[in-house]
């Protein structure tokens, strides 16, 4: 029971520290995330275990997490006010053309990374061909480009 207990708790704590710190894309992992990623993955693992290192406190451990997470999706589901809270909420960085610099900061988002996101999607090479950009739920950047004048 001990170990179920520690799964959900330890689960629990990822996902309030990972959705606190910030929503940034795997694309977007610096070589000191990927390094802070490895340390936090190892930490988790002895949270879990504990002194056991069984193949069966592994396989239990590795159950409830998959469990826990199924009943989040059901929760989310049910409750659109949990969903918005676990996951987030799309967030406009650039309304007309004009950046949102505040958005950008909170997002973790850099201009740079937009205009990437703007030539990759549609070719687009100035900030003002951007008629809206959104950090999408899912950690990728929308870009609707802005109607051309003739």
């Amino acid at each position: 029971m001990e170990a179920i207990i520690r799964g959900v708790a330890i689960y629990s704590i990822l996902l309030v520290i990972i959705r606190l710190s910030g929503r940034r894309t795997l694309a977007q992992m610096t070589a000191f995330d990927f390094v802070l990623l490895l340390i936090v993955a190892e930490t988790t693992q002895q949270a879990l275990l504990g002194d056991d290192f069984s193949i069966a406190n592994a396989v239990l451990l590795i159950l409830t997490l998959f469990i826990t997470d199924i009943l989040l999706s059901y929760v989310k589901k049910w409750m659109p006010t949990a969903a918005k809270w676990i996951d987030g909420t799309p967030t406009v960085l650039i309304s007309l053309g004009a950046p949102d610099y505040r958005a950008m900061r909170r997002a973790r988002v850099a201009l740079e990374d937009i205009l990437c996101a703007a030539r990759e999607q549609h070719g687009l090479e100035r900030l003002h061909q951007i008629k809206f950009a959104v950090f999408e739920i899912g950690r990728h950047i929308s870009i609707i480009p802005a109607e051309e004048r003739e």
